[in-house]
């Protein structure tokens, strides 16, 4: 009859998961040539994302005529992204420029945590601007007593908030596992998933559970801000000038679709039976959740909103201006 583990067990593998100084993630490719490929890519990808964020946030600082609940949510909203994107693209492009797979210990427990922090934090973030628009289009009369300063204030260090519990949450959680079967991670990055699969532990069962449990509560989110959505689409319909629509429309639909990438991507990447896991399509389904969205997230909430890109242009004419009068008076 086969019993728990003794006590020499129980050390072995508490010294085997102690032992690991560093972790080693998934190459894209062994070809060189094909890794520079890959470190274009991701270069390209963050450049933009960096290029579009920091525009929004220098943006929405400086101008006053910004800084109303709308705007003041989209700068968080950057701020965010530029973080996410941040704690693993620049890991995996300096691996695959120096052809390392090496992440330390360490750096993986920070890579969890930051990770799940500002894409909690994010995911949060992007339902309280759902309700943002529903309560500006469908209760305008009530927006400022409904959306002031301070609930404003309130609401986003609620969603910073709920990111950093749930970082915490998982991230202990996670790491207070044994691990024994190896330090090779299936992934780009350091993923909860994929560090579950080198658990030699049943108490990883308990994190299983926690995941599911987050993803039903993102994907009750999801529904809130379709819910909002759906009172907008019925206030819109109900409007008689075209442009009105196409204005709405076009500013609500491309919301959904990132957030539905999102959060579809997501709830794969951390719900999906493992006999239908592959490293092509965990590498495919986390680059859609982890890279995409912070790069898009600016040309949909700036391109077509025609008062911030005023505001970006007259901006970048004022730096351009300063400059020329510097050099001038030089």
């Amino acid at each position: 009859m086969e019993g728990a583990p003794g006590p020499h067990a129980q050390r072995q593998q508490m010294s085997n998961s102690s032992s690991i100084t560093q972790f080693l993630l998934l190459p894209f490719t062994d070809t060189q040539e094909l890794q520079l490929l890959h470190f274009c890519l991701f270069l390209g990808i963050y450049l933009a994302a960096l290029l579009g964020n920091g525009l929004i946030i220098t943006t929405v600082a400086c101008d006053h005529h910004l800084h109303t609940p709308m705007y003041f949510f989209l700068l968080n909203l950057s701020l965010l992204d530029v973080g996410a994107i941040s704690t693993t693209v620049p890991k995996s492009m300096a691996n695959s420029l120096w052809d390392t797979r090496a992440i330390s210990y360490m750096g993986c427990v920070a890579q969890v945590f930051l990770f799940i922090f500002l894409f909690g934090a994010e995911y949060s973030l992007l339902a309280v601007m759902s309700y943002d628009r529903y309560v500006a289009i469908c209760k305008p009369l009530h927006y400022r007593t409904l959306l002031g300063s301070r609930a404003c204030v309130h609401t986003a260090a609620a969603a910073w908030g709920a990111g950093f519990l749930t970082a915490l949450l998982h991230t202990a959680n996670t790491f207070c596992l044994p691990l024994c079967q190896d330090n090779a991670v299936d992934q780009f990055f350091c993923e909860i998933p994929q560090i579950l699969k080198l658990s030699c532990s049943d108490a990883s069962l308990r994190e299983v559970e926690l995941l599911i449990l987050t993803c039903f509560l993102d994907f009750g989110c999801f529904i809130f801000i379709v819910a909002s959505y759906v009172q907008i689409f019925r206030a819109v319909l109900r409007i008689p000038s075209e442009q009105g629509w196409h204005k709405a429309f076009s500013t609500c639909l491309p919301h959904l679709a990132v957030v539905s990438l999102f959060i579809s991507t997501g709830m794969i990447a951390y719900l999906k039976p493992p006999s239908v896991s592959s490293p092509s399509l965990d590498l495919v389904v986390s680059i859609l959740y982890s890279a995409v969205p912070p790069a898009l997230n600016p040309i949909i909430y700036s391109l077509r909103n025609r008062q911030l890109m005023d505001a970006v242009w007259k901006l970048i004419r004022g730096c351009f201006y300063q400059e020329i009068n510097c050099q001038a008076s030089a």
